[in-house]
């Protein structure tokens, strides 16, 4: 038979049973748009905004739906009372971590962000204990964040009121707090090292919510064999592990065990006392991943959500001038703004929820998977499926938050002008995969951010009216525009 023919005949068969195994499995799933063979559902995707895409899919397929990215099924759960349900109701059925195929390349399972089962358990207990030893949530940290907010204004004078891209001057001051718990020492602003390594920082963030990201996740095969920018990642991550890997080695020379400075001192001790436990997974490479999830979500998550927070200062100046003003009365200049100021400022916690609610950081959350088959509704999902809960939809809720697409303060206001908590408030995620460093970040947007208000009047360099703030991408982080502004002492 002709060698051609016979490919066809192969390619045939092949086509043929995807579409076999895709519709066979879908009687147990819940309904979802008819996937193309081997490609699924990517062409009826938009990768520059994935989100818009779920939100359209929800509108005909309901709150419960599948898409196949690849020939992998996977779960959508759109609006609050689905997401509730699975992260909080069902949340240990629901505590898997998904499919994330380049960050998989990268972390072998390890660390505390994509790992599974035993090892994520185990990495979290022993990282939320460490973390909470070291001052976490306590008078201590909030000390060393009000310490770094203070070297930030320092170096924001350094601007001499002149036009500015913020991105990197705000990204150190995070990265230097989570520094000081991770290496017990932080970095001037200056430092070459230091400045390369918040680049990489930067360009992973860029890069993971690239459209071209998107594709790569869904079809994992053509990471090794594709020249693009998921190359770039890797040596970036690499880099990021050898700088943390180059610690842990000054750490080992300096290890004091009855003694311990800092995470990466408690992690080899604990490490040395497991040593002979067969079902300890302490190892280096766990160690370098854990530390580089820890800095990653520590650094990059608060200084986009900075970053984001001035050019939203600056997009709507009325609200502004209520935060100055708030800050005036309740902080005075001084002295430095502190934790317990914040429940005697409303206006102001108000205005850095609806930033938060507004932007949408993580759109489509982390992927999570269930532990177990899982009855969810009226619908089956097997063991191991993946799951995509949109924070978008809860943070963008018309009934909780009329005119959800308008940034409004008053979202979280009551009619007193008091505080308003409210259940759909979920950026940082929910249930037990919740982001440990929670605390910690809800603590320096507040402080940074009251700390630069205090200090300057942040000048645009264009009409307000004109500021462009939507997205760059919407992928897997929400990436503001670039721009700049000036930071007048005040």
């Amino acid at each position: 038979m002709d060698p051609a023919v016979l490919l066809v005949l192969a390619l045939s068969c092949l086509l043929l049973l995807t579409f076999w195994k895709q519709s066979s499995g879908r009687g147990k799933l819940p309904p979802g748009p008819t996937p193309f063979p081997i490609i699924g559902n990517i062409l009826q995707l938009d990768v520059k905004d994935v989100s818009k895409s779920l939100t359209n899919f929800s509108k005909v397929y309901g709150p419960v739906y599948t898409l196949y990215f690849g020939m992998k099924p996977t779960v959508v759960l759109h609006g609050y009372e689905a997401v509730k349900e699975a992260l909080i109701d069902l949340g240990e059925e629901f505590a898997g971590r998904g499919s994330f195929p380049m960050a998989e390349k990268i972390n072998k399972g390890l660390g505390i962000v994509f790992s599974k089962g035993k090892i994520w358990k185990d990495t979290r207990r022993f990282s939320i204990m460490t973390l909470r030893n070291f001052g976490m949530g306590k008078r201590s940290i909030e000390e060393r964040v009000q310490e770094e907010a203070c070297c930030l204004v320092e170096e924001l004078k350094k601007t001499n009121a002149s036009p500015c891209d913020p991105t990197f001057i705000l990204g150190c001051a995070p990265c230097n707090v989570i520094c000081s718990i991770i290496f017990h020492n932080r970095f001037d602003y200056k430092d070459k090292e230091f400045i390369t390594l918040m680049e990489k920082l930067n360009d992973i963030i860029r890069i993971l919510s690239s459209p071209w990201l998107q594709v790569c996740n869904n079809f994992p095969y053509l990471l090794d064999y594709l020249p693009g920018s998921h190359n770039t990642l890797v040596k970036n991550l690499n880099y990021t592990h050898n700088f943390i890997m180059k610690r842990v080695k000054e750490h080992q020379k300096s290890l004091d065990i009855n003694n311990p400075q800092d995470f990466i001192d408690c992690y080899l001790i604990k490490m040395d006392k497991d040593k002979n436990n067969p079902q300890s997974d302490l190892s280096y490479e766990s160690l370098v991943i854990t530390v580089a999830d820890l800095f990653s979500a520590g650094t990059e998550t608060t200084s986009t959500t900075l970053r984001y927070s001035l050019l939203l200062l600056l997009k709507h100046p009325e609200v502004t001038a209520k935060v100055y003003e708030e800050i005036e009365r309740v902080v005075g200049r001084d002295r430095s703004p502190c934790m317990q100021d914040r429940s005697h400022m409303p206006y102001t916690d108000a205005v850095i929820h609806e930033i938060q609610r507004f932007i949408d950081l993580l759109p489509s959350n982390l992927p999570h998977s269930v532990t177990c088959d899982v009855k969810f509704r009226d619908f089956f999902i097997p063991k191991g499926t993946t799951i995509i809960t949109s924070l978008t939809s809860v943070l963008h809720d018309e009934k909780e938050f009329p005119n959800p697409n308008v940034f409004d303060p008053g979202h979280f206001l009551d009619e007193s002008g008091n505080f308003k908590k409210s259940d759909y408030f979920m950026p940082f995620s929910a249930g037990k995969r919740i982001c440990v460093g929670e605390g910690l970040a809800r603590m320096e947007l507040f402080l940074f951010l009251t700390t630069i208000l205090q200090n300057f009047k942040l000048k645009s360099l264009v009409d307000p009216e004109d500021l462009d703030v939507t997205a760059v991408f919407n992928g897997f982080v929400s990436v503001p525009p670039p721009y700049q502004l000036c930071f007048v002492p005040a």
